[in-house]
């Protein structure tokens, strides 16, 4: 029964969390000074030249009614809801009219989680690895070594880091391309290998800083483990320290390291946006990008909706794997 409670007020959280995000970013693009219609319609006068007045104000309202910006802002957001939140239809895209926003955003979303997925994964085992070796071995000087780089590399932002491997690796030594264009057909060898040659900067410059966090975030929490009566007791027992680490230590440490790993999917997901902008990696960051510039109000509402989603239910899904993996929660 309490299982149940905790499901249900897990299921709650993620309905309200899905909810707000999507309610605030309908209403922020409305809020831009710029008009996507108008713009649309200054674009196809200055190819097409000088409209009469009156055919300007058809285009004007037909526009509007395909884009789903007529009526009120009620209409509108519940039309958002019912469409868009439920049927994933946001409506023909501004920018590659009359294309569906959902079909654009649908071709470039797998990118951007395996580039998130990817380094996210590769970063918690890498720095939990690391740190719990720091924190269990704390007064080795391998294990200071490792923690002063993830110190240093934790406070970086992720475009810093993106930066100066392009600068580095793509610009001086030219080992990789400065932007990660992806050629051939999907599923192909030459499109895998152009991917994983594109894609590498981008994961790498996420993997850096991700691994920093994990690495100190771990060695607190196995320092402070190693520390406890029952690992002590361990060692009195004359077990080995492989298997007090991975038997005592670990198990006990990586439990919050769990937790955390649903709670930062936000914080790299808003990073791996940010690092795609930088390298022109294809995905759902540079489509944001220039629906912002465009006042692409469809293609805005689908690129951040299906963000919402995506964070909100892998936040969800470890908050409901958690009890599996310490009883605590069960029984708590």
């Amino acid at each position: 029964m309490k299982f149940r409670t905790y499901f249900g007020l897990r299921i709650l959280t993620w309905a309200l969390t899905v909810l707000i995000g999507v309610t605030l970013i309908f209403f922020i693009p409305r809020m831009f000074p710029s008009d996507p219609v108008d713009a649309m319609i200054g674009q196809m006068t200055m190819r097409m030249g000088a409209m009469a007045p009156g055919e300007i104000e058809a285009m004007r309202n037909a526009l509007r009614i395909q884009f789903g910006l007529d009526g009120s802002l009620w209409v509108q957001y519940t039309t958002y809801l019912k469409n868009g939140l439920l049927r994933f239809d946001f409506g023909p895209s501004l920018m590659n009219f009359p294309t569906p926003a959902s079909v654009i955003i649908f071709r470039s979303l797998p990118y951007t989680l395996g580039l998130m997925l990817t380094s996210t994964l590769f970063a918690w085992i890498i720095g939990n690895a690391i740190g719990l070796l720091a924190g269990f071995r704390k007064n080795k000087i391998s294990s200071r070594i490792l923690e002063s780089v993830a110190i240093c590399l934790y406070p970086i932002p992720y475009f810093l880091i993106a930066l100066v491997l392009q600068i580095v690796l793509a610009f001086i030594l030219g080992w990789f391309p400065l932007r990660s264009d992806i050629f051939g057909l999907p599923g192909t060898i030459a499109w895998f290998r152009s991917l994983v040659r594109a894609g590498f900067l981008p994961m790498l410059s996420v993997l850096l800083i991700g691994t920093g966090w994990w690495i100190i975030s771990m060695k607190a929490l196995s320092s402070s483990t190693a520390a406890e009566d029952f690992v002590l007791f361990a060692h009195f027992r004359g077990l080995s320290e492989g298997e007090i680490g991975r038997k005592y230590v670990l198990r006990n440490s990586v439990l919050p390291q769990v937790t955390a790993l649903g709670l930062s999917l936000g914080g790299v997901f808003g990073g791996a946006l940010m690092t795609e902008i930088i390298f022109g990696f294809p995905g759902v960051g540079v489509l944001l990008r220039g629906a912002i510039e465009m006042s692409d109000y469809n293609m805005i509402l689908g690129c951040v909706t299906v963000s919402i989603l995506a964070v909100s239910t892998a936040t969800l899904i470890v908050d409901l794997v958690l009890p599996f993996i310490d009883p605590r929660i069960r029984y708590s």
